[in-house]
């Protein structure tokens, strides 16, 4: 009866469509010549971005455009497409476009691309806008801002137009938020013609790298991958206890490498694994939002982040392999948790798997095979990697023709082998039976689908090339094998009809190009309103007002500040996307939590402050009552969309703990960590979390007891910051007078890190006090291995002050200068390794285990019998 009632509440496939087409691509869908407008205009905004990524460009020497005229023609696409894909009102009309929405659409692609129309026109008049430029600009922020509130509701633009308000009136606000304000000439110059505005750095990420990717997931999802990643995740996973769900993690974690939306996420493989989550046992509610906490989850797995990797590039200032290696861990972790989370849902309730055909494997079997599965790929991948780097000293300028054909073969071969097996068709997940798929015939079945990805990560880890160039072979690449993978398919298994195989190929691909260009119009509206916000911060200088406010009510506590951070990231992500929402939040906060981490003696690196603010904007899609992929998972589950939004934060608390664990210890970033001891992080951090998770489920071996929980938890918090008690039993630094450090220098090495207590200003002339990280530098004496810093220093009427920093030199890379006053000096003392605790914390996991199982074998005992 439940089953019935909720089928009937359940969305049809077509409204959910419509769903995914109102939250990122546009819910309109007109006939005829508008439509082929609208289609022709997403392709050519593909095959643009495609073009100037490309080495053509400079090759031909045509077509070649500088960074701001690119920002300017994208854009003028997104703005275009903006107001053609999306309606003004719910109750405007979806089947034709209105003239008005022509007109705008026109007159804002206008004012988007007069940057690049009148490029030259504008650099010589720099800061100096004319009437014309005035009016073009003031229509364009406009047009854009309401093109915001059609893409991506009203909260996005209600804080543009508040910030650009600010901006105007900031003589009349109360003092401590007051401003000189800045003229209208000034606005526009700033938001619109130079690039500190719209046409900023979150714009051009987007023009540059997010494109790029975004297109490369429609392409792959479009050639049949993500039906694929769903198959096989269920053909190896579906048997086991609650094993749909399993598979339902881990098929999002793998679209969510293909994929930058959450809702489309859910959709995409919520259709699928909802209704087979509660075949087995689950709940609506539960197996909406096990889909909603792991297909939120893949925005924080690289290496497409949600766009958020591609910007903090440009934020942080590191390498975009750097970002890719800090956010790896945490991700892997949040993914394995949640598998763990699924399973014990699947212990308390007694659930069992969905049938398999044929013989299941003894799991030594299994084991032994995957391992042996490893070593060969672990071999394979050895030999390419030094076979290549053998042929491109040897082979020279012919090399890359050479490794191309050498893929082509590649391709054709696993083609071949792909053709030896069933085609994957898309499941009725609303059949009455469900029988899961052989593993060995889905994986062999769709092996092509790997070699973008493997050329993609080979472009960025091995060849060190440009995110966004990388993604572009990556990319044609898919556009080779959307050309060609029906027709090889055709061919290999004898089936004909190769002139019919090879027009379904170009429909494919065009219909890629159009669904990547489509997808993008969020992200491309949302950056450029976004650096309205950022244009207006740099504007008036409120994010100092800032600091001083959030330091205020922090009281200066680090902690606290995190705190309000992420519930202010919470809460701005209810309304905007995360692209947007990490924006804003990095640009106002990011350099508050460093300031204050300085303050309190914390030194907290860029990298994991933006990653932290990152990681609480996707929790604003779980989060009732705005979530919107819990209100997507439940229009499929037919569960109520605020307790789906419930659980699905309730399971989301392993992702909201992450951020606050690698900001206080940032090896589990692998920040200044070797290979060796990454490895032991990884293991450790992940018992922690799955340990954080039973303690949180109330269930380990057996439903737990309320002190073991707090005992699990104690032991996860242990384990992953076992520095936190060890400062408490061996003090980590000796406290001096500062008039002492000359005498103690002498005791300490070159190298040694010493932490300095600064009173100063900052550079507008404020008070600051700061704690200075200052490693010891060469010399015999310490005297001399204090001056070889790059630090010299005056004692006067007890204090010690700053005479002089050498410029370059390690003094002032830690924020020393002129004039400041040094008034606490702390040195390292020798203090046991930390990772000590760890064994006291593992003895105390030990007797809860064995309590729990002694528990376990006595409530299951009669049951045996």
């Amino acid at each position: 009866m439940s089953e019935q009632v909720d089928k009937k509440s359940a969305m049809s496939e077509e409204e959910l469509q419509d769903l995914v087409a109102e939250a990122d691509t546009g819910a309109r869908s007109p006939g005829g010549i508008p439509r082929k407008v609208l289609l022709g205009v997403a392709a050519a905004w593909s095959l643009f971005q495609l073009w100037i990524a490309s080495p053509l460009p400079f090759m031909v020497g045509f077509g070649v455009f500088n960074d701001t005229e690119t920002r300017s023609i994208h854009l003028a696409f997104a703005v275009f497409l903006a107001f053609l894909g999306y309606p003004a009102l719910k109750r405007s009309p979806r089947h034709y476009i209105p003239l008005q929405d022509w007109i705008m659409a026109a007159v804002g692609a206008f004012c988007a691309g007069y940057l690049f129309l009148f490029y030259n026109e504008l650099s010589q008049r720099p800061g100096a806008p004319n009437t014309q430029d005035v009016i073009v600009a003031c229509v364009g922020m406009v047009l854009l801002l309401e093109a915001t509130r059609r893409a991506l509701g009203p909260p996005l633009m209600v804080m543009a137009m508040l910030f650009l308000g600010y901006t105007f009136a900031g003589p009349y606000m109360p003092g401590i938020i007051a401003h000189k304000g800045a003229s209208l000439n000034a606005v526009v110059n700033h938001q619109w013609i130079t690039t500190e505005g719209v046409f900023g750095i979150a714009l051009g990420v987007s023009t540059s790298f997010v494109f790029l990717f975004v297109l490369f997931g429609a392409l792959l999802d479009k050639a049949g991958a993500g039906n694929y990643f769903i198959k096989v995740a269920f053909s190896m996973l579906g048997h086991m206890r609650g094993g749909p769900a399993k598979a339902a993690v881990v098929a999002s974690g793998l679209t969510g490498l293909i994929s930058g939306s959450s809702i489309a996420n859910v959709v995409t493989t919520g259709t699928f694994t909802i209704p087979m989550m509660k075949r087995v046992g689950f709940s609506a509610e539960k197996a909406g939002a096990v889909e909603v906490a792991s297909s939120v989850n893949g925005q924080i797995m690289p290496p497409v982040m949600g766009a958020a990797a591609f910007l903090m590039v440009e934020y942080v200032g590191i390498s975009y392999l750097e970002v890719i290696k800090h956010a790896f861990v945490p991700a892997i972790i949040s993914y394995i948790a949640l598998v763990y989370i699924v399973h014990l849902e699947a212990l308390k309730a007694n659930m069992q798997g969905l049938p398999k055909p044929g013989v299941i494997k003894p799991w030594l079997q299994r084991i032994i095979g995957t391992l042996f599965g490893f070593i060969a790929t672990a071999i394979l991948a050895m030999a390419v990697y030094y076979g290549i780097g053998w042929l491109k000293p040897a082979l020279g300028d012919a090399a890359t023709w050479v490794i191309s054909l050498l893929l082509a073969v590649v391709y054709v071969a696993l083609v071949w082998v792909g053709s030896r097996y069933p085609v994957l068709e898309l499941d009725d997940p609303n059949a009455p039976v469900v029988q899961l798929p052989e593993t060995k015939p889905t994986v062999m079945s769709g092996l092509h689908f790997i070699l973008p990805v493997i050329v993609l990560v080979w472009c960025l880890m091995v060849e060190r090339l440009s995110p966004g160039l990388s993604a572009f072979w990556a990319t044609m690449l898919m556009v080779f094998i959307l050309l060609t993978q029906r027709p090889l398919f055709a061919l290999f298994r004898g089936e004909g009809h190769f002139g019919a195989a090879i027009r379904h190929g170009y429909d494919d691909l065009v219909e890629g190009l159009i669904a990547g260009a489509r997808n993008m119009i969020g992200i491309g509206i949302a950056t450029a309103t976004a650096g309205i916000i950022v244009g207006a911060v740099s504007q008036t200088g409120v994010g100092l007002v800032l600091a001083d406010l959030v330091e205020i009510l922090s009281l200066g506590n680090i902690l606290l500040m995190l705190i309000l951070t992420a519930v202010l990231s919470l809460i701005l992500g209810m309304g905007l996307p995360t692209t947007a929402n990490y924006i804003v939040v990095s640009s106002l906060l990011a350099p508050v939590i460093v300031t204050l981490g300085e303050q309190s003696g914390l030194i907290v690196p860029l990298i994991a402050v933006h990653l932290f603010v990152f990681f609480f904007g996707i929790m604003a899609d779980v989060t009732p009552p705005v979530g919107l992929a819990s209100f997507a998972a439940a229009a499929i589950s037919g569960g109520d969309p605020i307790r789906t939004g419930v659980v699905a934060f309730v399971y989301s608390l392993r992702t909201a703990i992450l951020p606050f664990l690698f900001i206080y210890n940032t090896d589990l970033l692998l920040i200044n960590v070797d290979w060796v001891h990454g490895i032991v992080i990884f293991v450790v951090a992940t018992v922690a979390m799955l340990l954080f998770a039973a303690a949180m489920q109330g269930y380990f071996f057996a439903r737990s007891r309320f002190y073991e929980s707090i005992l699990l938890m104690l032991i996860a918090f242990t384990l992953f910051r076992p520095g936190f008690w060890m400062d408490m039993i061996s003090p980590p630094y000796q406290e001096l007078a500062p008039t002492e450090l000359m005498a103690e220098a002498d005791k300490l090495a070159p190298g040694t890190e010493i932490r300095l207590h600064i009173d100063g200003t900052d550079e507008v002339g404020k008070p600051r006090s700061f704690v200075a990280v200052l490693p010891m530098g060469d010399g015999a004496t310490g005297e001399e291995r204090l001056t070889n810093t790059g630090l010299e220093v005056l004692e006067e009427d007890g204090k010690l002050l700053v005479d002089n920093v050498a410029f370059g030199s390690a003094a002032q890379k830690a924020g020393l200068a002129f004039d400041q006053s040094i008034h606490g000096v702390l040195l390292p003392l020798d203090q046991p390794r930390k990772e000590w605790l760890w064994i006291p914390a593992f003895l105390v996991l030990a007797l809860i285990v064995k309590l729990q199982r002694a528990r376990l074998g006595r409530e299951t005992a009669p049951a045996a019998a």
